[in-house]
C-alpha cells in the first residue's frame, strides 16, 4: 500500500504521532470506500482526516447494516 501513497497522504500521516497513524489509515480506507460508493471517486482530503484524528476522532461503533432495496 505505501506505493499507492501520494506526497500529500504522507504528509498528513507522518504529521501524526507514530501510535495514531494506523488509526489515520484505518479514517483513510473507510472514507475512500464511502467516497468510491456515493461519488464513484476517491477523493480525500489527507489533511482534514489527519485533523479529526489529532482533534479526537476514533471508530466508535460498528457500522450500520447496509438496507435493501425495495
Amino acid at each position: 500500500m505505501a506505493s499507492e501513497r501520494s506526497e500529500k497522504h504522507d504528509q498528513a500521516r507522518m504529521s501524526l504521532p507514530e501510535e495514531l497513524r494506523p488509526v489515520f489509515d484505518d479514517l483513510v480506507t473507510d472514507y475512500r470506500f464511502a467516497a468510491m460508493k456515493v461519488h464513484g471517486s476517491p477523493f480525500v482530503s489527507f489533511a482534514v482526516l489527519a485533523e479529526m484524528v489529532r482533534q479526537g476522532w476514533r471508530l466508535g461503533a460498528e457500522p450500520l447494516p447496509e438496507e435493501l432495496p425495495g
